[in-house]
């Protein structure tokens, strides 16, 4: 028995694609009064929700996709995994920069970011990453970054609709 599928199947509905993500990073949050002051590291788990329509173009070798999952891995892993992964996180407008520069020196991986580094401003950095990285038919739907087994931080375009950052990496890798 052969099973017709409707050839508009693709023409109105937007799809969701998320792709999950590991990686270890340490950072320390100067000025706080908790014990995160103290330079520690979290088993981040990083979920990045697109969405779009799927290719309808039967020619298309990603035809039904609405990106292949390895595009989205690929963008994930340069702009964000691969550079956090066994980093540690320092703000650059703190006197963490000492630490940072001798930590540098002695061969370890060191990010030092303009913005205090907590899982709410690595949410808004790595939106503004993954943003400027889409084709323009996908949009960037939201991202769950998770520092514990009960503690994340989230970020959805529809809660950002009037978003005006330029997206502008400033970043400094040592």
């Amino acid at each position: 028995m052969t099973t017709f599928v409707s050839e508009n199947l693709y023409v109105m509905n937007k799809i969701r694609i998320t792709k999950q993500f590991n990686f270890e990073t340490g950072h320390a949050l100067y000025g706080y009064d908790g014990k995160c002051r103290n330079v520690h590291g979290h088993s981040y788990k990083l979920s990045v929700t697109v969405i779009g329509k799927p290719i309808t173009d039967p020619s298309h070798v990603k035809l039904g996709m609405v990106i292949d999952f390895s595009d989205l891995k690929k963008i994930i892993k340069e702009e964000i995994v691969d550079p956090f992964d066994h980093a540690t996180v320092f703000n650059k407008n703190t006197p963490h920069v000492e630490l940072a520069a001798e930590l540098g020196n002695r061969g370890h991986k060191v990010i030092l970011a303009d913005y205090q580094p907590t899982s709410e401003n690595m949410v808004i950095d790595f939106t503004e990453k993954i943003k400027a990285r889409l084709p323009k038919n996908i949009e960037l739907n939201s991202i769950k970054l998770q520092e514990t087994e009960t503690s994340y931080a989230e970020w959805y375009a529809s809660d950002n609709t009037s978003d005006s950052s330029d997206g502008e990496n400033s970043n400094l890798y040592i």
